[in-house]
């Protein structure tokens, strides 16, 4: 990934993603129209990734920026990047393009650039997007991954979306896809929590190994939703070597963290629906960190994650 000279990554199928993207997850008292608000300045600043979700339930929202930028001139369609995701309880093979389907519609679009299955979880099909039974517990589904990926495939011949993708996935679901019998497509990217106290290394060299783009959530740390996130957990931007090696840069945390995952060779994601920090977030191509900043980042691991995914 040469970052002087493209702010993009070949992915295995040929198609170019943008290495850093605007993450659009919004906690349940964001009003949804921070969403295009924040889309549309992010796109002025010059996002052109829009990582965002049918699970995050502000499709419409966002859908509604791009429209509103290609409308005015800003941008083309085929200037951004929109990847949206496959949710739980759409997992059965005959419900997978209804989903996909959904968020166009939502959108505005005609496809998305890619499409992604949220998380290897199964969950109950109906309204509920966190189904749960009477004592409280989610409420699983038995659907075969490789079912669900099989569907998928499908939705990208019908040019539904241009590429595909997974998210939450640990090399041995990853494995479970790729060795699959009758493979038509190959991941093109693995979707996981990454950031300095969760470096994902082994996941990332794997998928490397197999030409998976990585990319990173929570790269930041978090929106410390009390839903998923534990709140003993440190905050990652108070941590002293990160701030240590921002001052050196004269840069914030925030773009130390970013720019050690693109050295890394991990597209990453930048969630903020603040002005001035989506506008930092994107500031980060125009210097680099030594190897001796990215030893010190890479020893702040300690595989810890900030997501309660179960």
């Amino acid at each position: 990934m040469d970052l002087k000279h493209s702010r993009s990554v070949k992915l295995n199928d040929g198609n170019l993603m943008p290495v850093l993207g605007l993450g659009t997850f919004a906690s349940d008292g964001v009003p949804k129209s921070k969403a295009t608000e924040a889309t549309k300045i992010a796109i002025d600043i010059g996002f052109r990734h829009i990582d965002a979700a049918y699970y995050y339930q502000n499709e419409e929202e966002v859908g509604q920026a791009i429209r509103d930028k290609i409308a005015d001139g800003t941008v083309k369609r085929e200037d951004i990047f929109y990847t949206t995701k496959i949710w739980n309880t759409f997992h059965r093979p005959e419900l997978v393009r209804q989903c996909l389907e959904g968020s166009l519609k939502k959108l505005g679009l005609d496809y998305v650039d890619l499409c992604i299955i949220h998380s290897p979880i199964a969950m109950k099909p109906g309204g509920d997007l966190m189904p749960k039974d009477a004592s409280g517990k989610i409420m699983l589904d038995n659907v075969d991954i490789r079912d669900t990926w099989e569907a998928l495939e499908k939705c990208k011949d019908l040019g539904l979306t241009k590429s595909i993708g997974v998210s939450n996935f640990n090399r041995k679901v990853l494995e479970l896809i790729l060795n699959k019998p009758g493979l038509k497509y190959k991941p093109v990217c693995n979707q996981v929590e990454c950031h300095p106290y969760l470096n994902q290394s082994k996941l990332l060299e794997f998928c490397k190994s197999k030409d998976i783009v990585l990319v990173a959530y929570s790269a930041l740390g978090s929106h410390r939703d009390p839903n998923w996130i534990d709140a003993n957990i440190p905050y990652l931007l108070e941590e002293p070597i990160l701030k240590t090696i921002a001052k050196k840069h004269n840069r914030s945390p925030g773009q130390v963290a970013l720019r050690y995952q693109l050295q890394r060779g991990v597209v990453v994601l930048a969630k903020s629906f603040n002005e001035k920090r989506i506008k930092e977030n994107f500031e980060v191509f125009d210097f680099e960190l030594t190897s001796e900043d990215m030893k010190e980042i890479d020893s702040l691991n300690r595989n810890l994650p900030f997501m309660k995914l179960s």
